[in-house]
């Protein structure tokens, strides 16, 4: 697919050229790579954490499987799941190299050296050749890719027949009066512990702003079911804070 030099996208509540969105989402995780997963513990007071076992859990890794795990950061997906598939492996991409260098340097990833691969490269130009994985996750990292539907039709390249898409991210609560009570905390609190903790105020209202422009989980339902994907479904985490979105390559 070709794309106009002059066609633009959202970055946070910002309109910015599409050809500087990656790099400018670059900048923000390269920033925060040092101090990411304190913040995501301090942020969802953990709950991300029983979000991730949530999406192991529909998933049910199976032996000898083969995962990639896109925008995979510091390996929190690939290191659950490869602790309930033995003898599968997993790769590990994310498009900043200082994710990947935080990750490699946890406890987890020694000890699973020789089942795990870390690569940098773009969700939208996946370098990897068809039908090559069993399954494809990718976790809060889909709302900074710059073109989601692209991002979509790689996944669905890469998986082999019968592979499965499972995509967990933020998404919106049905309840008005909730939804605004969370966006008070998201943009009153979430950015002042960007700045105490991580010392980068500017990077946490991205990522708050990021959340409010992405899709529902019923536009991005359909999203995945344009991408080719079949038996679409979602389930939502905790009142529809975060969602999670399957499909499978028939």
């Amino acid at each position: 697919m070709t794309h106009d030099p002059k066609d633009t996208t959202h970055f946070g509540f910002q309109t910015v050229p599409e050809a500087d969105k990656a790099g400018m989402v670059h900048g923000v995780f390269t920033r925060v790579a040092s101090k990411y997963d304190v913040m995501n513990d301090v942020m969802s007071g953990g709950i991300h954490r029983l979000w991730k076992d949530a999406m192991m859990d529909w998933l049910a890794p199976r032996p000898g499987q083969r995962l990639l795990d896109v925008a995979g950061g510091t390996g929190d997906v690939a290191f659950r799941f490869l602790k309930r598939a033995p003898g599968a492996t997993a790769t590990v991409l994310d498009m900043t190299e200082s994710m990947l260098v935080e990750g490699r340097q946890r406890a987890e990833a020694e000890s699973l050296a020789e089942r795990l691969t870390w690569v940098v490269g773009d969700a939208m130009a996946l370098p990897f050749a068809a039908n090559t994985f069993d399954t494809y996750t990718i976790s809060f990292g889909i709302r900074n890719v710059t073109r989601v539907a692209d991002a979509l039709a790689e996944a669905y390249r890469v998986l082999r027949p019968g592979g499965r898409l499972m995509v967990l991210e933020f998404s919106q609560l049905p309840n008005p009066a909730l939804q605004w009570a969370y966006d008070r905390y998201s943009f009153n609190v979430i950015p002042v512990m960007g700045q105490i903790i991580a010392g980068d105020r500017d990077s946490y209202q991205y990522l708050v702003e990021s959340i409010r422009k992405f899709p529902d989980q019923e536009s991005f339902l359909q999203m995945i079911r344009d991408a080719g994907f079949a038996q679409a479904k979602y389930r939502n985490l905790t009142l529809g804070v975060a969602a999670l979105h399957s499909g499978w390559k028939i």
